[in-house]
């Protein structure tokens, strides 16, 4: 990404990140009565608790230690946090315009306005600490989706070819060790035929998933052709060329804008999209399939759901993305409905099979509401 772009960008960001927050931090205020002292603590702590995730991830960038995980942490639960106090104050806003042209608010909140307050801020803080409490439950308890496709092709081994595929893991401070061993385990209890990682395997920075020796944990994937894996916009966002070693050195194969035929199957992976924002040119599909049989299944790996076209077009019989989350907390989901031809599951175009994955992992807060993290089970029926 060009300085200029960055510029922007975290201009945005810090932009939009400060007015939330604010918004929040007003409305709070106004609900503490003005002669009470927990007004300077709820300052204190709102704050600091609202700055963490940016501190924290300053601070891992300089030296990994105790302090800037507790930061990453607390930081990463008050993004959504701050979602859902958002939408709550908004919705109590709009409520209050109505009220003002259509009194409807309970004789109660206009006599004793200042416990009213009081009241709607407990019930605030407590609805969002159960929805937190139980995303972050929700988040660590993947499910596995299988999907059954017939393929109308014979390849010289015709038997049945089964994919696992586990997009956005983003390894790191809040994915560690314990959630990806616990990965692994489940992909190696489903006996693949290859194990895929459609992109953002890592989350960004390199250094937590040294630290933690992740590495080794992939590295006890089985599978009876390997591990491949293609980039994410996660990967060039942390230095892609240091992930894609990373996890290359660790038996996870690559496949960066290239094809690989493993048991009468081609494989085919794309350089994320992103990458020409870092200086790397993205090839064409064409280009990357040149060399490919089309009387064989040929199964697709392009991390970000974009210009499914392509896809039809090289007559791809299958197509594994991710990068959506399915929005990862409601509403959001309705945004990425809208955003992307398919933001998740799964349609046939002509004769192209596309799955769009949820993902394995979170990004940012390690929290799911609305949909579950999920592992792909696709059998292939080769006829």
């Amino acid at each position: 990404m060009s300085m200029r772009g960055l510029v922007i960008f975290l201009s945005i960001f810090f932009t939009v990140y400060g007015l939330v927050n604010l918004y929040i931090f007003i409305r709070g205020w106004q609900a503490i009565p003005q002669d009470s002292g927990f007004r300077t603590a709820f300052a204190i702590v709102f704050w600091a608790i609202a700055l963490s995730f940016i501190v924290g991830r300053l601070v891992e960038g300089v030296s990994i230690s105790i302090l800037s995980d507790v930061l990453v942490w607390v930081g990463s639960f008050w993004i959504a946090a701050m979602l859902y106090f958002f939408l709550f104050v908004v919705v109590l806003d709009l409520l209050r315009a109505a009220n003002h042209f259509l009194p409807f608010f309970p004789a109660f909140v206009a006599t004793h306005r200042g416990q009213a307050r009081l009241l709607t801020a407990a019930v605030a803080t407590a609805t969002v600490a159960v929805v937190l409490i139980a995303g972050h439950i929700n988040a660590l308890s993947p499910r596995i989706t299988r999907l059954d496709l017939a393929i109308d092709k014979k390849p010289q081994d015709p038997r049945d070819f089964r994919i696992v595929a586990a997009s956005d893991i983003h390894l790191g401070t809040i994915v560690g060790r314990r959630r990806l061993d616990s990965l692994v385990d489940t992909i190696n209890s489903l006996n693949a035929d290859v194990v895929v990682l459609p992109g953002d395997i890592v989350d960004e920075d390199l250094a937590p998933v040294i630290r933690q020796n992740l590495g080794e944990s992939l590295k006890a994937i089985r599978s009876r052709f390997g591990v491949f894996a293609i980039t994410g916009n996660h990967e060039y966002i942390g230095g892609a060329e240091q992930a894609c070693d990373y996890l290359a050195a660790h038996r996870v194969v690559m496949l960066r804008d290239r094809a690989v035929k493993i048991g009468g199957v081609f494989l085919v992976g794309r350089e994320d999209r992103s990458c020409t924002r870092y200086g790397v040119q993205r090839k064409a599909l064409p280009e990357i399939m040149a060399g490919v049989d089309r009387s064989c299944p040929v199964v697709l790996l392009d991390h970000q759901p974009f210009h499914l076209e392509e896809g039809v077009g090289e007559h791809v019989d299958l197509q594994i993305s991710g990068h959506t989350h399915h929005g990862q907390l409601w509403p959001i989901n309705y945004i990425i409905q809208r955003v992307y031809e398919v933001g998740w599951g799964y349609r046939k175009f002509g004769t192209t099979n596309v799955f769009v994955g949820n993902g394995v992992g979170t990004w940012g807060p390690p929290v799911r509401v609305g949909n579950r993290p999920e592992i792909l089970d696709i059998r292939l029926t080769l006829r």
